[in-house]
C-alpha cells in the first residue's frame, strides 16, 4: 500500500532536482511525415506560418481537434516542459521526467488566429483539474500553454483570466493551467503520431467543461 501511494505521488509531483530520469543525448526515432496531410512532421515549413503548443491532457484526441482544424498545416505530438532529454513515452507516465503530453501545432495565421487555437483549447478540456485530466492521472496530463513570442504570451494569459472568470461564474474551480514560453519540445515516438488517424475507435479523453470560452478584444486583436 505504501508503495502504490508513494508511486501515485511521484506521478502528481514534479521530480525534484536530482530525482528525474537521465534520459539519453540522442532523439528518439518518429515519423518523417504526417499520417493525414503527409507533410513533414519536422520542417521544414512554409514561409509565413507559426507555431503554438498546448497540453490538454492525452495528446492522442487533443492532437486530431487540431489537425481537423481549417488553416492547420501540421501536428506533431511529444513532450515538453520537463527534464529529462530526449524521454519515452513509457519513462514520462511514471512522472519522473516532468513533462506533459502536449501538441505541436504549425498554423496559419491568415487562415486561422491564435485566438482560434486559445479558443478551441480552452474549451476541449477542463483546465482546472491541476495535475490530471479525466480519469488520466500524473504530471504528464496537466493543462499547459507554452508560447512562442511575446504576443502569445500576453493573449494566452489574457485568454485565461477572461475564460477564469466564466468559469467562476458557472460554478467552477480556478484554473490550473501552465503558460510558460515553450521549452525544447521532444517528439513522441512513431505509433503516438496521428494515433488516432491509425486507431479510429481508439482512447480518447477530450472532454470540456460546457462553458464557452468569450475571448476578450485583446486576444483578438494581438493574435
Amino acid at each position: 500500500m505504501f508503495f502504490l501511494s508513494d508511486m501515485l505521488n511521484k506521478k502528481l509531483q514534479l521530480p525534484k532536482p536530482g530525482e528525474a530520469l537521465p534520459g539519453r543525448d540522442k532523439p528518439m526515432p518518429t515519423a518523417s511525415k504526417h499520417y493525414v496531410s503527409k507533410r513533414p512532421l519536422k520542417g521544414p515549413y512554409p514561409e509565413g506560418l507559426e507555431t503554438a503548443m498546448f497540453g490538454m491532457g492525452c495528446f492522442w484526441g487533443a492532437e486530431r481537434m487540431f489537425w481537423q482544424m481549417d488553416g492547420v498545416w501540421v501536428t506533431a505530438v511529444g513532450y515538453a516542459g520537463g527534464v529529462t532529454p530526449n524521454p519515452t513515452y513509457q519513462e514520462t507516465c511514471t512522472g519522473l521526467t516532468g513533462h506533459a503530453e502536449v501538441v505541436l501545432v504549425v498554423f496559419d495565421p491568415k487562415i486561422i488566429s491564435y485566438a482560434d487555437l486559445l479558443k478551441a483549447f480552452w474549451e476541449n478540456h477542463d483546465p482546472t483539474q491541476g495535475m490530471r485530466q479525466g480519469n488520466d492521472v500524473g504530471t504528464t496530463y496537466r493543462s499547459t500553454i507554452y508560447t512562442f513570442g511575446d504576443a502569445q504570451y500576453q493573449a494566452a494569459i489574457a485568454s485565461r483570466d477572461a475564460y477564469g472568470a466564466s468559469l467562476s461564474s458557472a460554478g467552477r474551480e480556478k484554473i490550473t493551467t501552465e503558460i510558460a514560453p515553450a521549452p525544447e519540445f521532444y517528439f513522441a515516438e512513431e505509433d503516438h503520431q496521428q494515433y488516432l488517424a491509425k486507431n479510429p475507435y481508439g482512447y480518447c479523453n477530450l472532454k470540456g467543461t460546457g462553458v464557452a470560452c468569450a475571448m476578450p478584444q485583446v486576444v483578438s486583436a494581438e493574435a
